[in-house]
C-alpha cells in the first residue's frame, strides 16, 4: 500500500473504522447546543468571581477589573481558523478599546504554554486566561454539546460578555461569528454611556 499526501493545511480527522481526509481547510465544529441546555449567564448579572492564569503564568482575578469597561471572550481553542481570526481583530483594534477604557479578556481551555505561543505568533496585546479545568467556562454557562463531522463533545461556545465599570454585564453575545466581532463589541461600547 501506498501512502497519501496531505496537504498541511487540511485536517485528518481519526474515525474508530477509518480516517477522513478533509478537501477543506480545518473547519470548527458547529454549535448545536441550545439555550435549553446551557444556563448562560444573564445580562444585568455581576461578574462572576474567578481566577485564572494567564499567558506569563500570572495569576488574574476578576477583582482586578473592578471599575473597569471589559470584554471578556470565551472562545474553543487557539491557532483554529475561527479563534484565530477573531484573536486577530481583537489586536488590530486594541488601541481603540484601550482609548475607550476598555479591557480584553481572553479565554479557553488551552494551558498556559499554549497562550503563549498563540500570543507571540498573533502579536495579542491582551489577556489570555487558561481556563484548563473548565471551571471558569461552566460558570458562565458557555460550556456545552457541541457536534461535528456527527459526533457530539462538550466545547466552550463561542461567546463574549460585555461588563461596565460597575462590575455588571450589561451585554451578551451567543453563538458568536468570529469575523467582523470586535467591530460589533466596540459599536455596542460606543451606544453606552
Amino acid at each position: 500500500s501506498h501512502l497519501m499526501k496531505i496537504p498541511a493545511d487540511y485536517i485528518i480527522i481519526p474515525n474508530p473504522v477509518f480516517t477522513v481526509y478533509e478537501s477543506q481547510p480545518c473547519r470548527e465544529p458547529r454549535v448545536i447546543a441550545s439555550s435549553s441546555e446551557i444556563n448562560m449567564i444573564a445580562e444585568n448579572s455581576p461578574l462572576p468571581k474567578f481566577e485564572l492564569s494567564d499567558a506569563n503564568g500570572s495569576v488574574v482575578k476578576s477583582s482586578d477589573l473592578k471599575g473597569k469597561k471589559c470584554v471578556i471572550y470565551f472562545y474553543p481553542k487557539d491557532f483554529t481558523p475561527g479563534c484565530t481570526i477573531e484573536a486577530d481583530e481583537f489586536s488590530k483594534d486594541y488601541k481603540k478599546f484601550q482609548k475607550a477604557g476598555i479591557e480584553i479578556v481572553g479565554i479557553s481551555k488551552d494551558d498556559v504554554e499554549s497562550h503563549r505561543k498563540f500570543c507571540d505568533k498573533m502579536k495579542i496585546p491582551y489577556i489570555l486566561l487558561a481556563d484548563t479545568k473548565t471551571t471558569v467556562s461552566k460558570l458562565f454557562g458557555v460550556w456545552g454539546k457541541k457536534k461535528f463531522m456527527g459526533r457530539e463533545y462538550m466545547g466552550i461556545n463561542r461567546s463574549t460578555f460585555l461588563v461596565n465599570k460597575n462590575g455588571k454585564i450589561f451585554k451578551v453575545f451567543e453563538k458568536v461569528k468570529a469575523k467582523g466581532h470586535s467591530k460589533e463589541v466596540l459599536e455596542v461600547y460606543e451606544t453606552v454611556k
